[in-house]
């Protein structure tokens, strides 16, 4: 019985931590880049509260090329 409750313990703080992880991955802002010029295109903003622009770029982001 000690043993089904650890078991059980582990797998919620594992799925936690994984939910966690992935939650923030998918939050984080896409940022366009073009091919031609290598400048800022558009900054895809997913979290809400987040207002990043080409202007005012995130620290961590999705780096995506564009024509």
């Amino acid at each position: 019985m000690l043993q089904a409750i650890k078991s059980l313990l582990i797998g919620g703080v594992i799925g936690a931590v994984g939910f966690t992880l992935i939650d923030s991955a998918l939050s984080i802002p896409d940022v366009h880049f073009s091919y031609s010029t290598d400048a800022c295109v558009q900054v895809l903003n997913y979290a809400e509260g987040d207002n990043y622009s080409c202007e005012n770029l995130p620290t961590k982001f999705n780096h995506v090329w564009v024509k």
